[in-house]
């Protein structure tokens, strides 16, 4: 059955406080990602420093980037040892197994936990306008 696209969202736990503080480390996921998935930019990426809300966000790095499949995000959280990324693609057929590998090597997690979700199982097989 055709479907609009795939939605991949990670949470990585016990990784490397360095690598996920690492400005370069961090720019290099949004900058290679795309290309290694067959993705296109359509707008530079972005990473922001977060500081510290003194809630339960510690501060780290956030970055996205615009793809015309849609988008790439992540946020690390150094202190904790943790971080959060996002993959939504109009794509089908993504490969759920290479992103996690890069992410778990990008950051040496310890562990990881993955939710996927087929998005827009009632997209129209042809324009309805």
């Amino acid at each position: 059955m055709l479907h609009f696209g795939e939605h991949l969202t990670i949470d990585g736990y016990g990784g490397d406080y360095e690598l996920l503080n690492d400005e370069k480390n961090c720019l290099s996921i949004i900058l290679e990602l795309p290309n290694l998935l067959g993705m296109h930019a359509l707008y530079k990426p972005v990473l922001v420093s977060a500081p510290d809300n003194q809630l339960k966000d510690p501060g780290g790095w956030s970055g996205f980037v615009i793809i015309a499949e849609s988008h790439i995000a992540f946020h690390s959280f150094p202190k904790r040892g943790f971080v959060s990324a996002d993959i939504y693609t109009c794509q089908n057929g993504l490969d759920t197994e290479k992103i996690v590998a890069y992410f778990k090597e990008k950051f040496a997690l310890q562990e990881v936990e993955t939710n996927f979700i087929k998005r827009g199982l009632l997209y129209p097989a042809q324009n309805i306008y």
